[in-house]
């Protein structure tokens, strides 16, 4: 840690409310930060709040900058001496957008206090260090408070591949559909909406080619409450089909938006390629398909949080491979019997081997219990 910076736990009570509001605005931009991770900033002076902001899109005013701007708006154009509360590090180097650390700095801000370190390797620590260096006094909470808020962004930088969530709808004896491949619907249509939640704040959303067949699924977001100022932000959908074929896939390539095929270096099918804006072919393994790599594919297209939508042989390689961060598992109150397919396809013998999860939480959505695990490293 850079001289001047004070880990602790100390944090004063006020210090606690206003980060608590930094990260209030930070949600604000759950659905359309991505690639970069969500941020928010409170500007306080004497007891007073100056202004507010939150990063909203990529491209555009980071937090820091929307909060200036805010107190602008507020009349407040000198913020020297304030205490600015960030909920993530300020970032150390101008891109789209100028360095907000710098900017701070040039504002004659005295105090900084952050909800944690950024993990982006231009970024991690050098924004404090620059902090520091231009005697602001910088406090950062002692626990990562941006686990739940961005993990995405902590997984891209430190294991180069996305955060991976896994979508699972079955019945309360662990089927996801019947032996004849039925399944829609086994969970209810608040369930159904709730899933769209995950898919907003998704880079990209993966199913398997069997899914494709069986259900002819769109895979996009449609709920207009996760647009901001008319902006739906649609994710990356992505087909793992080891020969390429997607040419059934009728409501995915109807629908706009990027759509991704995973495929096989010696199965892929030329003669299926479909031309279609958008529609791009990657190939992920020799005779069959490679998670990791096309992890890693999505980790350097700057994907942060992947949502799987797929059937069992797909969801239970994941799982088997230790692929996953979290699973999100609707469980509705209906019995399908030892016929219908389990939610995973994958085996175990001991105990000793199971995979296993720990429980985030658990409610209510509509008749069917919404169980959220995260995997446990």
């Amino acid at each position: 840690m850079h001289i001047g910076v004070s880990l602790t736990d100390m944090l004063t009570d006020v210090d606690k409310l206003y980060l608590t509001t930094a990260f209030a605005l930070a949600e604000r931009g759950m659905y359309t930060t991505s690639p970069n991770p969500r941020v928010g900033c409170v500007l306080v002076r004497d007891g007073k709040v100056l202004g507010r902001g939150w990063h909203i899109r990529t491209g555009h005013g980071h937090a820091e900058a929307n909060a200036l701007a805010n107190a602008a708006a507020n009349g407040v154009a000198d913020v020297s001496g304030a205490t600015a509360y960030v909920s993530l590090e300020p970032c150390a180097f101008h891109g789209r957008t100028p360095s907000c650390a710098r900017t701070l700095v040039e504002q004659h801000i005295t105090r900084v206090v952050l909800g944690g370190l950024d993990p982006h390797p231009k970024v991690s620590g050098e924004g404090v260090r620059i902090l520091t260096d231009a005697g602001i006094k910088v406090d950062v909470a002692p626990d990562d408070l941006n686990v739940d808020l961005n993990p995405g962004q902590r997984v891209r930088f430190t294991q180069a591949r996305p955060y991976v969530r896994l979508k699972i709808a079955a019945s309360i004896d662990g089927r996801t559909a019947m032996a004849s491949g039925e399944s829609q619907w086994i969970t209810s249509a608040p369930a159904r909406a709730d899933v769209q939640s995950f898919r907003a704040r998704s880079c990209a959303v993966i199913t398997g080619n069997g899914t494709l067949k069986a259900d002819n699924p769109t895979l996009n977001v449609r709920d207009d409450a996760y647009a901001v100022d008319g902006y739906l932000r649609q994710p990356l959908r992505v087909v793992v089909a080891s020969d390429g074929d997607v040419s059934g896939a009728t409501n995915l390539l109807a629908a706009p938006g990027p759509v991704l095929v995973a495929h096989t270096a010696s199965r892929v099918k030329k003669t299926v390629k479909i031309k279609r804006e958008g529609l791009e072919w990657v190939a992920c393994g020799e005779a069959q398909i490679d998670l990791k790599t096309l992890l890693a594919h999505l980790a350097e297209r700057d994907c942060n949080e992947v949502l799987v939508e797929a059937g069992p042989r797909l969801t239970g390689s994941f799982l088997d491979q230790g692929l996953w961060d979290e699973v999100v598992l609707y469980q509705a109150p209906v019995l399908l019997g030892v016929s219908a397919r389990a939610l995973g396809a994958f085996d175990r013998s001991t105990l000793a081997d199971a995979v296993r999860g720990e429980l985030l939480d658990s409610v209510m959505v509509g008749p069917d219990l919404r169980v959220r695990l995260r995997a446990i490293r």
